[in-house]
């Protein structure tokens, strides 16, 4: 990395720590902005279908993943109050949602995993088992998360919380980072089991180590994008291309406000898709 692309974040550190604010995930953020045109694309392999979503007070993005022969779907990162237009796209789509899967066990909204298991009967709900919340399946890494002919592979990218997952498509074209890698930011490290160390090397050890051109959907976005890649993120993402020690002083200095929807979230989503309501 060249002193010159460096220079700025190390000088210019509240500069840096703006950024952090804007991009800190998990609530602490303004408002949305920016203009959003909603996703639509193949996998290079054929016949899957995909939607992403937005739901514009946490600033969060659902996706839907879905095998066009057999119509079985996966729904990650579902929100309660977006849950009657995720199970109406569903149904739109002649699909049969099979998991609704948590990348984390969120702070800023609730899941909406509860609800659509009650308007689409059959749908499971699943989350990692070290995110200490409840769920009709619980998976680790390495685990897969199957829906037709295409399944999502597992990978434990912990720091932003202890139970953070990235779902990795198997062909390895699209990575559902969750709170753990932003478009050009990162989830924040000062709740929940978070730690900038874990998160750091998460990133660089798992998340970068998917092929460059590999797609990156992240679960919020403050600004307006809708999708990166690992080869942007690994070359313009300014906490990323600090080295450990930088990043972490970052972290450990962002003094964000805690997340609006802390305190009903948090407990709630801990009864991850097994509540009442």
């Amino acid at each position: 990395m060249s002193a010159s692309l460096l220079a700025p974040l190390r000088t210019l550190p509240v500069r840096a720590i703006g950024v952090a604010a804007r991009l800190g995930g998990s609530g602490g953020a303004p408002a949305c902005t920016g203009r959003r045109t909603y996703c639509q694309r193949m996998s290079r392999l054929s016949g899957l279908v995909f939607r992403q979503l937005f739901e514009p007070v946490s600033c969060t993005y659902t996706y839907l993943l879905a095998d066009v022969k057999t119509k079985e779907a996966v729904l990650i990162d579902p929100v309660l109050e977006m849950a009657e237009r995720d199970a109406n796209l569903v149904q739109e789509l002649g699909l049969k949602l099979k998991y609704a899967a948590n990348t984390h066990c969120h702070a800023d909204h609730i899941t909406g995993t509860g609800l659509l298991k009650k308007m689409l009967p059959g749908c499971k709900s699943i989350i990692s088992k070290h995110s200490g919340a409840k769920a009709d399946i619980t998976i680790d890494e390495g685990d897969t998360i199957k829906f037709g002919k295409f399944h999502l592979d597992s990978l434990s990218t912990p720091g932003h919380t202890d139970g953070c997952l990235t779902f990795v498509l198997n062909d390895k074209t699209m990575a559902f980072t969750g709170d753990a890698l932003l478009i050009r930011g990162c989830g924040r490290t000062d709740f929940q089991q978070g730690s900038p160390n874990k998160l750091y090397q998460s990133i660089h050890q798992k998340i970068f180590k998917l092929p460059g051109e590999c797609l990156v959907y992240p679960a919020h976005d403050y600004t307006g994008s809708t999708v990166s890649t690992v080869d942007e993120e690994k070359r313009l993402n300014p906490r990323l291309i600090l080295k450990e020690k930088e990043f972490v002083h970052i972290m450990n200095n962002l003094n964000l406000p805690k997340p609006d929807q802390i305190d009903i979230a948090v407990p709630a989503n801990l009864m991850c898709g097994v509540q009442d309501k």
